[in-house]
């Protein structure tokens, strides 16, 4: 179209003028439109163009006109070097756009690439990479076939459409649903397949990478549990077996003081055993995530009475007009009675204390022991850790690890500092109620 208007309607004003014109003039002015049409429509319609001005050319403005007779040798060289010249500059044209497009296309493909190969892998990214293939290819859908099987898909894809498959290797295929892509698209698209097979695989090595890590943790934890039940089992299980041998031998004659002691042993050892196993329990819902709060306002002060009742070596500052906390006070109890004894046994005197800032509670378990390490100050809250194993009576090692669990799972945060002096503080940090 632009070839037929632009020759026809130039041939008709330099019909007009040219005695005014020379032929050399008129040929630069139709080479224009030759490089026109090069540039909109590619090196043949513009060699088309190139012909078509050389007849109109020679039949208008060369003498004799309307023939195509050339008569003077002058003007028969200025029509063949024009010719020449046209098509040169159309092939020169087309390379040039050829050129240009081929750069955009290595910029599309390399700024995709480049994409594909920043994004972190993680759970998603295979879908992501088929969204970016579907979105930059403008397909209705991108699929990766294994063995028959859909892996992952993008899009919705057309029943009626024909599909285009490309082998990714190793019984994959990338097939896309949508309109049909050219040669270079084929060839860049068989690298993202491979791309495609290979975010798959990796995906696949990071799954069993996560497994196994956590059959690891289990069976570290079970190692842990074996090793800390049994250590810690055995000395109240012993004590009660040999307070309960003892009474009841009929040849030991025993005084009233001496049994009463060996009652107390019994009611010790079953405390210790029973705050065993309702740690394990805890413990074993928190990592089943299956803890259930009710979270409820609550006054600390009753809370912290209630957890440090009967506990000797325990002085409670917690105002009783503190604003009330959001929580739930049999988690919270649980807390605060487990950060009391892991504080009387880093040594007594221990303190706790309450108080607030804008809508944050803040309770405080403080002892005055060795204190602990600031390396140690993050591990200690792990499960069955613990950092004093000389400790005879220093328990599973549960206690800090249900504090944590228990306080996040109340929306709160807890905390592990130096005591002014010595010792150390835990800070449990709740929001207060609305």
């Amino acid at each position: 179209m632009l070839a037929a208007a632009g020759l026809a309607g130039a041939t008709a004003v330099l019909v007009g003028v040219r005695d005014d014109l020379g032929l050399a003039s008129v040929v630069l002015i139709y080479l224009v439109i030759v490089v026109a049409v090069a540039v909109a429509g590619g090196v043949w319609p513009a060699l088309g163009a190139a012909l078509a001005s050389d007849l109109l050319v020679n039949f208008f403005f060369v003498a004799p006109f309307h023939t195509f007779t050339v008569e003077s040798r002058d003007n028969l060289i200025t029509v063949m070097v024009y010719v020449a010249v046209a098509v040169t500059v159309s092939l020169a044209v087309n390379l040039a756009a050829r050129q240009r497009a081929a750069a955009a296309r290595h910029g599309v493909e390399a700024a995709l690439l480049a994409r594909i190969t920043a994004a972190p892998l993680g759970e998603g990214s295979l879908g992501a990479l088929l969204e970016h293939i579907r979105d930059t290819f403008a397909m209705t859908s991108a699929s990766l076939i294994e063995d028959g099987r859909l892996v992952a898909a993008a899009g919705t894809p057309e029943p009626d459409g024909q599909p285009l498959t490309i082998a990714a290797g190793d019984g994959v295929d990338l097939v896309l649903r949508g309109p049909p892509v050219f040669a270079p698209d084929q060839r860049f698209l068989a690298r993202l397949a491979a791309a495609a097979a290979r975010t798959l695989q990796a995906e696949r090595l990071a799954e069993q990478a996560t497994r196994a890590r956590e059959l690891a943790e289990v069976d570290r934890l079970r190692a842990a549990l074996l090793t800390a039940v049994g250590h810690d089992l055995r000395t109240p299980l012993a004590g009660s077996k040999a307070a309960v041998t003892s009474l009841r031998d009929p040849e030991l004659a025993l005084p009233q003081a001496a049994r009463e002691e060996l009652l107390a042993t019994i009611e010790e050892s079953t405390d210790q055993m029973a705050a065993l196993v309702e740690n394990l329990l805890a413990m074993s819902r928190l990592q089943a995530g299956a803890l259930s709060v009710a979270a409820r306002p609550v006054a600390l002060d009753e809370v912290v009475s209630t957890a440090v009742l009967h506990t000797p070596d325990v002085s409670v500052q917690v105002p009783d007009d503190l604003p009330l906390a959001y929580a739930d006070p049999g988690l919270l109890e649980r807390v605060v009675a487990n950060l009391v004894a892991n504080a009387r046994r880093a040594g007594p005197p221990v303190l706790v204390t309450g108080s607030h800032t804008d809508q944050l509670l803040h309770l405080q378990v403080v002892d005055h022991g060795p204190g602990v390490p600031d390396a140690d100050k993050e591990r200690m809250f792990a499960p069955f850790q613990r950092l004093d194993d000389r400790s005879s009576d220093a328990g599973l090692g549960l206690g800090l690890a249900i504090v944590r669990g228990f306080t996040e799972a109340m929306g709160g945060k807890v905390t592990a500092s130096d005591t002014p002096g010595g010792g150390l503080t835990m800070t449990v940090t709740l929001p207060a109620a609305p």
